[in-house]
């Protein structure tokens, strides 16, 4: 599907060009390997050697997190009726960290105790992809591409589970837990929560709801097993019926098949009691139990143990909801942190009680950034989604509204990280924009391919197009963050 140059990709747009990418897919036979170019292989941008990390776990903020609000923080200015926005920078008081010279906002006292073993970024760079939807740029996140494509691009986590495999046979290579699809923009999720060209195979194992994760992997009560066969042996017959069964290639039917195999043998394997969280102790529960987020952590930590490779745990994304605060952010974002501070830090403590963290590349990351007055990123200033007032006459205008696209916060702990390290700058004056050290999402993938031992050239070619794990295979890991 070709967009009209000049005119500003819409909603509509990007359905159209998702749906156009699957259906292509469904036709697709099997990728085969594309070989390295031989001048890739002499860059000094991949360096040899063994893998720094075994397993991935991504900590989605979605909706776009505010960098001044919480690992970034700039001058604080308290709210008052009358404010001019343009005073604003962050709504909290800066705190201290393990860290002389990282401070973070108000309210993340757990995350700061636990700098000493990780890496803060604050010189993310979105993605100038023209007037702002959320899905897109979460598409642009987690495949690497920018809609629309005309190849169905496969989520970061599909291509580790297929270039890496299961670390155990019994347990899904990729875990998505806490975003459902009932919600807004729901399509456009859809559309990148997929394997893609890769096959089905190797795409997520959806867990909507952590507190009910064990429903997932369990018969229905009061099911006999003989029952439950038969069911099984129906959702083949129903898979059969479905687009990917009637119009896919022999390939995409295979890895359906495949899928729905490798998803009915865990339901045997002592692999499945990982997804049930009434067997933790109740005091570990508690910990983690801030909400679905919190325990979504806790899910994690117990699949990390049981041989998941790649793992998403997300706040979820629902329009004007959680991190998408375009009202209320300040009274919004004191909500958001009491959900994430307490079992993001415990989460990093447990893998390293359990000699887990060395080998467990966890990354917390968001689409883009907020801003009181700008929207997009200076130079590149999109249309205003949000009025924000000349002046503030009630709270709900103090806080972060527009989204901002020149700066974001990145938090990276083990599989190899530095410990205890600020990387890049930010201005302390509006607009509070990347200065030095920028990360662009392809060099952010190449580096978590890096530390899985992945060069970032890899890729297959399907539908007679060389498609890479970074785009056009050019992204660069940034070695910086790994110790010599």
């Amino acid at each position: 599907m070709m967009i009209p140059q000049g005119r500003p990709m819409k909603r509509r747009d990007f359905l159209q060009s998702a749906s156009a990418a699957t259906l292509a897919a469904l036709a697709a036979g099997s990728p085969s390997a594309l070989a390295r170019s031989s001048a890739r292989r002499e860059t000094p941008n991949f360096r040899r050697g063994p893998s720094t990390a075994d397993r991935v776990i991504v900590l989605w903020m979605a909706g776009g997190m505010a960098h001044t609000e919480t690992f970034d923080p700039k001058a604080y200015t308290p709210y008052e009726t009358g404010l001019d926005p343009n005073r604003v920078l962050s709504t909290f008081p800066s705190i201290p960290t393990a860290v002389d010279g990282i401070r973070f906002s108000e309210g993340l006292e757990q995350i700061a105790a636990i700098m000493d073993r990780g890496t803060v970024c604050n010189t993310y760079t979105a993605g100038d992809l023209g007037f702002i939807l959320h899905s897109r740029h979460q598409f642009h996140w987690h495949t690497g591409y920018a809609p629309p494509q005309t190849v169905a691009a496969p989520h970061i986590g599909a291509w580790i589970a297929k270039t890496l495999g299961p670390l155990n046979p019994d347990m899904p290579a990729f875990i998505d837990i806490g975003q459902k699809f009932s919600v807004g923009e729901a399509e456009e999720l859809k559309a990148f929560h997929t394997a893609g060209f890769l096959g089905a195979e190797h795409g997520p194992f959806m867990i909507p709801d952590p507190a009910d994760a064990v429903s997932a992997i369990r018969p229905p009560g009061g099911m006999s097993t003989k029952r439950f066969q038969r069911r099984n042996e129906l959702f083949k017959r129903l898979a059969d019926a479905s687009p990917i069964g009637q119009h896919g290639s022999e390939y995409q039917r295979e890895s359906l098949m495949r899928s729905m195999d490798s998803a009915h043998r865990l339901l045997t394997s002592p692999a499945a009691t990982a997804f049930d969280l009434s067997l933790e102790p109740r005091a570990t529960y508690d910990a983690y139990n801030t909400g679905k987020f919190g325990l979504g952590c806790l899910l994690a930590r117990r699949l990390c143990e049981s041989g998941a490779r790649f793992i998403e745990v997300t706040t979820e994304y629902e329009p004007f909801k959680r991190f998408d605060t375009h009202e209320d952010g300040h009274s919004r974002m004191g909500e958001l942190k009491e959900l994430i501070d307490a079992p993001i830090a415990r989460l990093i403590l447990d893998l390293e009680e359990r000699d887990l963290l060395d080998r467990t590349l966890v990354v917390l990351a968001s689409e883009f950034s907020r801003d009181m007055v700008t929207e997009g990123k200076p130079g590149k200033k999109v249309r205003d989604q949000v009025n924000v007032p000349k002046e503030m006459t009630e709270p709900k205008h103090y806080g972060m509204h527009r989204h901002f696209t020149d700066a974001g916060s990145l938090l990276l702990f083990g599989g190899g990280i530095g410990r205890g390290v600020k990387f890049g700058t930010t201005a302390d004056e509006r607009p509070c924009k990347t200065l030095d050290r920028p990360v662009r999402i392809e060099d952010l993938h190449a580096t978590i391919y890096h530390a899985l031992g992945i060069p970032p050239d890899h890729g297959y070619v399907t539908e007679s197009r060389p498609f890479y794990v970074t785009k056009d295979g050019k992204g660069t890991p940034i070695l910086d963050l790994f110790p010599a």
